[in-house]
């Protein structure tokens, strides 16, 4: 499906139709949307995140193709299922590798209910390097031994594709796409978007520091138990790591432009 010009388009709200759960779901993911814009982590009118929907199992919510990410509104989200029909009514389409995707995590992750792909320039990088991520500095550890790669097949417009996302996923919450980019996932939009904050800093940092395979000897690395050790200070009590940060993150967007809101 084409997109559709944005300025041709006013979605009406559907706060009072939908239930309050989705609607909140709504709001935090345009917000979520807005953040990764104000971050820089957009790409024109392409990636994706995407959100479950409350009671619906198998239905989630994706951008609408054509618009940027400064354009989401928890409105204009547009709800799918995982055969790909459409479910609003809605003038807009979604992105076709986003729904392979993203349809690939919700389909066989049910305990994660957000998923969140960008393109950014350290995160390609990285996602080009054969050594990947590699444990360099205390944010690095969060992620020791909890990342999936997944090979790169083309642009993920074959459905078949889904079922090897999904392993190469496995039980970790992070996939690196390689030659392709960066995905984190997460019980919440909070937790995504906070793994993603913190995943995009140390592929950032590790490309400052030139580290790669060629030239991994020139850099300190701790102890293989050291960082397991760390890893798990990190997940200590199975706390949500968007739980402390999210609030804060809502009411930056509310003062920078609460129309995600509509």
């Amino acid at each position: 499906m084409p997109p559709v010009p944005a300025e041709l388009i006013k979605i009406p709200s559907l706060r009072d139709k939908v239930s309050p759960e989705e609607w909140e779901v709504r709001v935090d993911l345009a917000a979520c949307y807005r953040l990764a814009a104000h971050h820089g982590w957009s790409h024109l009118v392409l990636n994706h995140i995407s959100a479950r929907v409350p009671g619906d199992a198998d239905h989630f919510l994706l951008n609408p193709y054509g618009l940027m990410y400064t354009e989401v509104t928890a409105s204009n989200l547009v709800k799918i299922d995982l055969d790909g029909k459409i479910l609003d009514d809605t003038p807009y389409g979604v992105n076709e590798a986003g729904f392979t995707i993203h349809s690939a995590v919700h389909a066989a992750r049910p305990d994660l209910n957000c998923a969140f792909h960008t393109h950014t320039v350290a995160g390609m990088a990285i996602s080009g390097l054969k050594c990947g991520l590699l444990p360099l500095n205390q944010g690095a550890f969060r992620f020791y031994n909890r990342i999936g790669y997944h090979d790169y097949e083309g642009v993920a417009l074959d459905l078949d594709e889904r079922e090897r996302i999904a392993a190469s996923l496995g039980n970790h919450k992070v996939l690196i796409l390689r030659n392709h980019g960066l995905m984190t996932t997460g019980r919440t939009i909070s937790e995504a978007f906070v793994l993603m904050y913190h995943l995009e800093k140390v592929c950032a940092t590790q490309l400052a520091m030139n580290a790669n395979s060629d030239n991994s000897n020139m850099f300190e690395f701790p102890s293989p138990e050291v960082c397991e050790h760390a890893a798990r200070q990190f997940e200590r009590g199975g706390r949500n790591p968007g739980d402390a940060a999210w609030p804060a993150m809502l009411r930056m967007m509310d003062d920078l432009d609460p129309s995600f809101r509509q």
